[in-house]
Formats: structure tokens, sequence, C-alpha cells
């Protein structure tokens, strides 16, 4: 499974932006996914996840009530709308496809990564 992730950008604080994720294949569709962040310097740490149907959604307490996940298992496709953003914000997110039909919280819980798209808030 190939994950292309894409709508990362640069923009001020308070901004909003939507992240796109699509796989190549459908094996998807049967798995939770998630976003995890990477900031300059730190270590890739949870964003949100969502499970195979869309039915749960989990989110990192730094984004809960700003950010969104959700999924469109037709298009093979998954979203995260970023509300709110700030400074803290600015990090490369990757999109990725968990072992089990849950989100995963965890990168070990991890199958298939994408190749990132930088998001970007000045303040």
């Amino acid at each position: 499974v190939q994950l292309q992730a894409s709508g990362g950008g640069l923009v001020q604080t308070g901004a909003s932006l939507r992240l796109s994720c699509v796989a190549s294949r459908r094996t998807s569709s049967n798995n939770g996914m998630g976003w995890f962040r990477q900031a300059p310097g730190k270590e890739r740490e949870f964003v949100a996840a969502i499970s195979w149907n869309g039915g749960a959604t989990y989110y990192s307490e730094s984004v809960k009530g700003r950010f969104t996940i959700s999924r469109d298992n037709a298009k093979g496709a998954m979203y995260l709308q970023m509300n709110s953003l700030k400074p803290e914000d600015t990090a490369v997110y990757y999109c990725a496809v968990s072992r089990g039909a849950s989100g995963a919280s965890q990168a070990s819980q991890i199958q298939y990564w994408g190749q990132g798209t930088l998001v970007t808030v000045s303040s």
C-alpha cells in the first residue's frame, strides 16, 4: 500500500488546513488509519486516528477540539481538518495505516507510512 499525503502549506496562526491521504489500494479500508507528525528536532508523535469504518476516533490532547479526522473508504481516502492552527502545530504530517481495524496511537502499531506533508504555522 502506498499512501499519498497532501494539503500542507504555510498559514498564519488561527487559520485552517485540510490534509488528505489517499491509499493506492483498498486494503486500507479494512484497517484503522491515522495521522502522526514530526516537528524539527523532535520525535514523531501521534495526532489522530480513526477505526476502519470511521466509528471511532482518537485524538492527542494537544489537538483535541481543533482537529477532526475522517475517512471515505469508497475513495480510499482519509482527511484531517485542522482548525485554529498554532505555531506549535508546525511539523511534517504523516498519514498511516494501522495493522489492525482500530486506530493506532503508537508507531509500533503502524503497518504503512505515507511520505509526509509539511505544515508551517507562522505567528
